[in-house]
């Protein structure tokens, strides 16, 4: 058989993939459709409804929106509930800023965080320092860039008891407005989404879970079952670890997306994004170096490349070059309007407007050199830094972690 018929065989084979994807998109988007906000439960509007604790984390916050997210969940319309903020070592105004709310509303308890013990990760640290100080039967971990709608506590605590759920994820409406978030959020999305649908995150007898640290509704009793942060204290991806836990002893997990009841953008700038992916991405594959070589391998070749290539052929086409190059070229370029019909939904979903879609394979092509730096830098002990503070740098570090593991020396000191 002529390679030329082999390639075009090959090439088709990847279009009938993009296909099921495209099918795949769709069936996860029909199934996880926007929550909407049900009539007011009046009885979790009065003082006897369940305290629950808010928990928020708050490290060199102050040229984002830590005002803004602190007031809107000070204005919740929810009866019963308090709002604990752990300013975490920061090194600019965030601490001000904390107690000056505090001084005008005493929901808001605020704790200057102490020096990180050996062996603890900044952000766990905060955590357990919040949950200590927590009264609540429920507990909600959030994010201090998170901003919610008056309605989401009493939403998420009205679902859970609703559902007999023992920990509810929220996912938010990830904010887009630059270039780079305009490109990467569709594309991080859809990631997301179709490991949830695949993995069946929301199945009890699965287990994959789900945990997002922005909007993490959790009863104290199951949290405690797991021993609260105390056993996450070198976790950096803490929040899925959780998840993971949390359903490891029966308890009842669910997730809904909720871009109306919470929102947040996570990065203004492209350094930001390439900062915070580096240090999650690794975690997210298990620290397992042929997971992620693997990840990186296929999607490049699968993703990226054909589109690139039918682009090569079209200016080969138009140049004059051999007509055979037809029958690779509809394939391949089959694929790229496959990648940007997915895209172009999630665009929708993400709010992001749907030219950028044009751009999925730059969006995949970055996501993907993203998780390889991240393993690069962890598995050689390199570390990687999230605001200021370096995370799993090792001595000396050539050994990569064990799948599954997190490094066996981690250094959390300020830069």
């Amino acid at each position: 058989m002529p390679i030329i018929n082999v390639l075009v065989w090959i090439a088709w084979m990847g279009a009938a993939f993009w296909l099921m994807a495209a099918f795949i998109t769709l069936r996860a988007l029909a199934k996880h459709k926007p929550l909407i906000a049900a009539t007011p439960n009046n009885d979790l509007m009065k003082g006897s409804a369940p305290l629950v604790s808010i928990l928020v984390p708050a490290r060199n916050e102050e040229g984002r929106v830590l005002r803004e997210c602190i007031r809107s969940i000070l204005e919740q319309d929810y009866g019963c509930f308090e709002v604990i903020a752990v300013n975490d070592r920061s090194t600019d105004a965030t601490g001000p800023i904390l107690h000056a709310i505090a001084k005008s509303n005493e929901r808001l308890q605020v704790i200057d965080g102490a020096e990180t013990p050996t062996g603890w990760l900044g952000k766990p640290y905060a955590m357990q320092q919040a949950l200590d100080a927590a009264r609540g039967r429920w507990v909600l971990a959030t994010d201090a860039d998170m901003i919610f709608d008056r309605a989401a506590l009493r939403v998420a605590v009205a679902y859970a008891l609703e559902r007999k759920v023992d920990a509810l994820t929220f996912i938010p409406l990830f904010e887009a407005h630059s270039f780079w978030e305009r490109v990467m959020t569709p594309a991080w999305s859809w990631v997301m989404l179709v490991y949830m649908l695949v993995y069946r995150v929301d199945d009890p007898r699965s287990e994959s879970a789900v945990g997002l640290g922005g909007f993490f509704l959790m009863r104290r009793d199951a949290l405690e079952r797991v021993g609260g942060y105390n056993g996450l204290r070198n976790e950096v991806m803490e929040d899925m670890r959780l998840a993971d836990r949390l359903k490891s002893t029966g308890a009842a997990l669910a997730f809904e997306y909720a871009p109306r009841l919470v929102r947040t953008r996570m990065f203004r700038n492209f350094s930001e994004m390439w900062e915070c992916s580096t240090k999650n991405w690794f975690s997210g594959v298990k620290f397992s170096v042929a997971r992620a070589l693997s990840a990186v391998l296929s999607m490049y070749v699968g993703a990226v490349a054909p589109p690139l290539i039918a682009l090569l052929f079209a200016i080969a086409l138009f140049a004059g070059a051999s007509a055979r190059l037809w029958m690779l070229f509809f394939p391949l370029f089959s694929i790229w309007l496959l990648q940007v019909f997915i895209l172009a939904t999630l665009s929708r979903r993400c709010r992001v407007p749907v030219i950028y879609s044009l751009t999925t394979p730059l969006g995949l092509a970055v996501l993907y050199a993203m998780l390889f730096d991240s393993a690069a830098r962890i598995s050689s002990g390199k570390g990687v830094v999230w605001k200021g503070r370096k995370v799993y740098e090792r001595a000396g570090g050539v050994q990569p972690p064990v799948a599954g593991e997190q490094p066996s020396k981690v250094s959390f000191a300020d830069d």
